[in-house]
């Protein structure tokens, strides 16, 4: 590590709340690779829902509100300490968020060929416990669980840098992580097939367009749902057809545009009111997966609407080794694209939240740390 200097820029989280618990520092201490380690030099780092929900404590089972505007700016009032992350444990403070790190291995701890030094790598994000990684209940996040990419160096298991091989800048690279992962877990789980036809909820968004891309990579006939500001943009994702969210009777807009009234899947992301029309549009067997909840988390459902139409609801967070592996495959091979909104300097991180926030953009924002 002689190349390596012994203090760091990192953006902070001093605490649960708003934008203020966020600390830019110059004097971080540089993380020291431990046994199976790897150290990162972190080029650029994606910004994600993730960020703004731990941030705030949106997790904790306190917190009935989706992520408004208020919240995500300010934080919430109720006691979110005891179950803020993902695992429902306290959060351990200060904390470097931040899951989308795209880097270059420049050390090793012990047990790690030195010959990754130098090594392009993006960072499978469900840190899963290597002697026993299908049990669900062991695995913490990156950024949330262990510290992350808001910052010039970090640390991961040597297994979860994986190596990456791509002419895409870093800052594009750093979309995929987190968003892009999701959405190809959300369709792993719910087994889509190509000629199925799937409807995707917040289709604007990092996770919303990525399922675009990836239910289009695997032969389905996707419908999108946006903010009407936004179609125009989503169209260009490449979605068969899409439905303004804000349609007086969604579950019929689906229904009319959905070949022969058929949906086999529906993947959302927004919950509320977009969950009920969701599920009442699924063909008997149909199936229902959710990896998010930023219009509300609490829903309506009527278990004869479950039973009766054989329905499988489907709730997808971790996900298992090769749904990472898989993913940079399709990067590597060019089947899917980033979709970049903006870019920020890390000193500028409270910004790109407040930006964030607002969901005027499709795609992702990243945090340019080196500017590489």
């Amino acid at each position: 590590m002689n190349d390596v200097p012994s203090t760091m820029k990192a953006c902070l989280l001093m605490g649960n709340g708003g934008l203020e618990m966020l600390e830019v520092h110059t004097d971080v201490p540089v993380p020291v690779p431990a046994p199976g380690d790897v150290l990162i030099k972190v080029h650029a780092c994606g910004m994600n829902n993730t960020d703004i929900n731990t941030r705030t404590g949106w997790y904790s089972k306190t917190v009935d509100a989706g992520t408004t505007s208020e919240g995500a700016t300010s934080g919430f009032d109720a006691d979110v300490d005891a179950d803020s992350t993902w695992g429902g444990a306290p959060m351990t403070f200060p904390r470097i968020q931040g899951a989308d790190p795209a880097g270059t291995i420049v050390a090793v701890g012990n047990g790690i060929d030195a010959d990754r030094i130098g090594e392009r790598v993006l960072i499978d994000p469900w840190l899963r416990d290597v002697n026993d990684p299908t049990d669900l209940s062991k695995a913490g996040y990156y950024g949330s669980e262990r510290n992350g990419g808001f910052a010039e160096y970090t640390t991961a298991p040597g297994h979860h840098a994986v190596r990456i091989n791509s002419d895409l800048p870093n800052t594009e690279l750093a979309t995929f992580s987190c968003s892009y992962s999701t959405a190809e877990n959300m369709l792993d789980r719910s087994r889509l097939a190509e000629g199925e036809i799937v409807v995707i909820s917040g289709a604007s968004g990092g996770v919303g367009s990525a399922l675009i891309q990836l239910a289009k990579r695997r032969g389905a006939h996707v419908i999108a749902i946006a903010g009407g500001s936004k179609l125009d943009q989503v169209r260009d994702v490449g979605p068969d057809a899409v439905i303004d969210r804000g349609v007086d009777d969604l579950h019929a807009a689906i229904m009319d545009i959905a070949p022969g009234g058929r949906v086999d899947v529906t993947a959302d992301v927004v919950g509320g009111d977009t969950y009920t029309a969701m599920i009442a549009s699924l063909r008997r067997g149909g199936r229902y997966v959710t990896a998010g909840a930023i219009g509300a988390p609490i829903v309506n459902l009527d278990l004869r609407t479950l039973y009766l139409h054989d329905l499988e609801l489907i709730g997808a967070t971790v996900f298992q080794a090769h749904v990472y592996r898989n993913l940079i495959g399709y990067i590597e091979r060019g089947e899917i694209r980033p979709l970049l909104a903006k870019t920020f300097p890390l000193d500028d991180i409270r910004e790109a939240q407040a930006q964030f926030i607002k969901k005027s953009h499709v795609g992702n924002f990243v945090i340019d740390i080196d500017g590489t």
